[in-house]
């Protein structure tokens, strides 16, 4: 796994893009989560039940956090092989968990809002520890989901705090997105921001995915590791600005091998037409209107 190392410790700032990437859409998931949760709470008059909220989402997030150490400390802690094996199982947990958030927001995007309020509505008459439980639930789903999809995305990348950073800053940015538009008449196409970040989630998967076989591959788990489907480091040079963005954001590399290709084909074009057939189909969707509505 040197080699692969070696080659990612190059391409951090691609790493960086796909880690704010990360942090943006699923921090804005969140965020979405909290403000209608906040929005119901004052708009009902039940404004003393907005710590409890609060407590769910602190709650969750740092769930969230410690599970992200959590991977990453056990991975340290194994050998080299079962180093490779962990990471491998992971990444393809991360691809099975982004596939299905993925297609779950495209289906439930428009009617989260009404389910939120409701299930809010019933934890407001069981008690305070229902609407913490609530809120924690909520938001820990999306929390333990970008661990997990970070923590995977940034393989070779993790010596580098730049990542980190970089997921900090997309969840920042979500945060300042949701501000807006709970607090303003700032009006965001939910439905445009989900549809190409959708896209780029499913290329990022697919090298999650390429990943996962590539480390059992090196586990020896699967065969092959020295079977290259093509070999274009004479053609392009491993340095150059695209080599690096490929490689970083969607994990192309000039030297991948047969199963590595295989993997990153068959998951990234089969998903990738099934997550725009059925957006192709609808006509054009108008603004979403600001989070206090309905989502």
């Amino acid at each position: 796994m040197a080699d692969l190392s070696k080659a990612s410790q190059t391409n951090i700032g691609t790493a960086m893009t796909a880690s704010y990437l990360i942090g943006l859409r699923e921090g804005l998931e969140c965020t979405l989560v909290v403000t209608i949760l906040i929005a119901f709470l004052v708009k009902s008059d039940q404004r003393r039940y907005l710590p409890h909220v609060w407590a769910g989402v602190l709650a969750a997030a740092a769930l969230s956090f410690g599970f992200g150490a959590l991977l990453t400390y056990t991975e340290a802690y194994l050998s080299t092989q079962h180093s490779e094996l962990f990471e491998a199982v992971a990444s393809t947990v991360a691809v099975v968990f982004v596939t299905w958030m993925i297609f779950w927001m495209r289906r439930m995007g428009r009617r989260i809002g009404g389910e939120l309020r409701t299930q809010l509505a019933e934890a407001v008459t069981m008690g305070s520890a229902a609407v913490v439980a609530m809120a924690f639930l909520a938001v820990a789903r999306e929390g333990l989901e970008t661990s997990l999809l970070f923590y995977s995305a940034v393989q070779g990348a993790v010596t580098s705090t730049g990542p980190l950073l970089a997921i900090l800053g997309g969840i920042a940015t979500s945060i300042v997105i949701g501000w807006l538009m709970y607090a303003t008449a700032v009006r965001i196409n939910l439905a445009v921001f989900f549809k190409y970040t959708g896209i780029l989630l499913v290329l990022v998967a697919a090298g999650i995915a390429k990943y996962a076989v590539h480390d059992f591959q090196e586990a020896g788990v699967l065969p092959g590791l020295n079977t290259l489907a093509f070999d274009l480091t004479g053609s392009i040079a491993p340095d150059a600005w695209y080599a690096e963005l490929l490689r970083g954001m969607f994990n192309i590399t000039p030297q991948p091998t047969v199963l590595e290709t295989v993997a990153w084909l068959g998951y990234g074009i089969p998903v990738l037409v099934l997550f725009l057939l059925p957006l192709l189909k609808k006509t054009p969707t108008p603004a979403a209107p600001p989070v206090s509505a309905s989502v």
